[in-house]
């Protein structure tokens, strides 16, 4: 199986429920497989201690995770334009994936939820992309071929899948915005499939 890493952080749901989604596109490609991974928070307090494995959602990420992945589609929240803190945190520690270029040569994507609609998402997607650069990875964005970038009312943009949460956080995925997660997901398992089998 061609095994597709979505490591993701949420706090509200939204982003998990993109990548419940992307994980469908990936699975509708034949012998690829989703692998769903998390971050813990950072915790305020130096001394806060976190479980290896958490209490309720998706595993914890490991540095092995990477380099078992064909292929990673990384999502976080918005904060101030940018990643949440805890996916920044997880990525500063892959120094040694980055030396040994575990992730070199393997197609990315990345995703991300705001609450408002100009609230940072295509900034957010673009500095998600900086490490998986430097890190070596293909990065791949959604077409125009796929006709929900013109159509959409929320989320979705060229350089990555995105949704509209509103203020309130109870704006659930619209269709549109499902359609692209799942374009996006089926977009990295194709390359990764192609790639891994040559």
């Amino acid at each position: 199986m061609t095994k597709i890493l979505i490591l993701y952080y949420s706090r509200t749901g939204h982003v998990k429920a993109m990548a419940e989604q992307i994980a469908r596109g990936v699975e509708s490609v034949t012998g690829c497989e989703a692998v769903f991974r998390t971050v813990p928070p950072v915790s305020t307090v130096c001394e806060a201690t976190q479980d290896t494995i958490p209490h309720e959602g998706h595993l914890y990420v490991s540095h092995e995770d990477l380099k078992q992945c064909a292929g990673l589609v990384l999502g976080s929240p918005t904060r101030f334009g940018n990643m949440a803190a805890p996916l920044k945190y997880f990525i500063d520690s892959t120094s040694d994936s980055w030396l040994s270029g575990v992730l070199s040569g393997k197609p990315a994507a990345v995703f991300t939820s705001t609450g408002s609609l100009h609230g940072g998402q295509e900034s957010t997607l673009l500095s998600m992309m900086l490490p998986l650069f430097h890190h070596g990875m293909l990065l791949m964005g959604l077409p125009y071929s796929e006709p929900e970038l013109m159509t959409t009312k929320g989320g979705g943009t060229p350089y990555g899948a995105s949704h509209l949460a509103e203020p309130d956080n109870k704006r659930n995925l619209d269709d549109d915005e499902i359609k692209l997660c799942k374009a996006i997901g089926r977009r990295i398992a194709n390359t990764a499939k192609k790639l891994h089998e040559s």
